[in-house]
């Protein structure tokens, strides 16, 4: 766990190429990008502009073409894939658009699952899973299948999950995205409370009211930073 004021992420001259065919097509060029620890960061930009690239590579789940990324002051752009996934559980947590919840396990095993990958002691984990699940008002709801809960509950299964390991880096890619608008309030109030908690978010979105409760708005343009500004929280 990172304390404030220290750099948790670091991008240098980043790029990013895929193909088609024989043709290569840069998606993201030269992306350089500073993050402090306890930082609330929005990724905003047009379609096609790289965001869910550039949250790929930020989330280790994807690869650079060229260029360094150091989280939390390791270098992980040359990791293999075990080391990045081992990186993954220890240091992020993720709130994807679609919840990513496995429809066969109830909200309390889904929440349990992580800590399974995370080394978690047995013992440890049904209390801890059912902690967070009660804490985000899923009490009532714990046993329950994916399939049963509406959508604002599933995404908040999916942060009691992104949380158990007790991540520093919380990175949502447009969490609110298949959310109503009270669902969207109260998942970005329970995002805004994770940050004033410490944790470092970093969240991908095309909608500026939820872009909004960030203090930092990064927005791309071509696969390039085109404007970096901050607010005060």
């Amino acid at each position: 766990m990172m304390d404030g004021n220290q750099m948790v992420i670091e991008l240098r001259n980043i790029c990013k190429n895929y193909y088609l065919g024989k043709q290569e097509v840069p998606v993201l060029s030269n992306i350089s990008l500073s993050v402090e620890s306890h930082e609330f960061v929005s990724i905003m930009g047009p379609s096609g502009a790289g965001k869910s690239t550039l949250m790929n590579i930020l989330g280790c789940l994807d690869r650079p073409t060229s260029g360094s990324y150091r989280l939390a002051g390791e270098e992980v752009a040359g990791l293999s894939d075990e080391q990045l996934a081992y990186t993954r559980n220890r240091e992020i947590g993720f709130v994807f658009q679609s919840f990513n919840l496995l429809p066969r396990l109830s909200a309390l095993d889904n929440v349990i699952l992580p800590m399974v990958y995370g080394n978690v002691y047995k013992s440890e984990r049904r209390p801890r899973a059912e902690a967070l699940l009660r804490e985000l008002g899923l009490g009532e709801r714990i046993g329950h299948m994916p399939s049963e809960l509406s959508g604002g509950q599933r995404q908040r299964v999916a942060i009691a999950r992104a949380l158990v390991n007790d991540p520093a880096i919380i990175m949502a890619d447009e969490p609110t995205g298949n959310l109503d608008s009270k669902s969207t309030k109260d998942v970005m109030d329970i995002l805004v409370r994770l940050y004033k908690t410490g944790k470092t978010i970093i969240l991908v979105t095309h909608e500026a009211s939820v872009a909004d409760y960030a203090t930092r708005h990064v927005i791309l343009a071509d696969g390039r930073i085109s404007q970096d500004l901050r607010r005060k929280p």
